[in-house]
């Protein structure tokens, strides 16, 4: 048995768009970016303890907006996307990049919510 939840939901951009990018969600959520992480900057909750996130990818990589699914058992929730549909494109440090069977990218990782997660986190077999 374990848990997961769709914890965040990721805005990318590549570096030479991000700062922009950034700026416009922050005002579109009517926020302040916080964080100091060079790749990361939250912008806040977005309802049911998730949390909108930006994040700075590579020039290569085109703007698009992911989301993570936080986990209790990464193993265990990489094998049930799986047999839902997904790829798995990247098993990577820690956490796995996947593809839905339309073609978008997600990632399972472990839990970063803290007690968001304990609030809202589904129980599978």
């Amino acid at each position: 048995m374990h848990r997961s939840r769709i914890g965040l939901v990721l805005i990318d951009h590549p570096a030479s768009d991000w700062e922009r990018a950034l700026s416009f969600w922050a005002g579109v959520q009517g926020v302040e970016p916080s964080g100091s992480e060079e790749t990361y900057r939250s912008l806040g909750a977005i309802g049911g303890g998730a949390s909108l996130e930006s994040q700075r990818t590579g020039d290569g990589t085109p703007a698009r907006i992911h989301l993570d699914i936080e986990t209790d058992d990464l193993a265990a929730e990489v094998a049930r996307v799986v047999g839902l549909g997904a790829i798995v494109l990247e098993e990577r440090d820690g956490w796995t990049v996947l593809q839905d069977p339309g073609g978008l990218v997600f990632c399972v990782v472990p839990v970063q919510t803290g007690e968001e997660f304990e609030r809202h986190a589904l129980t599978w077999d």
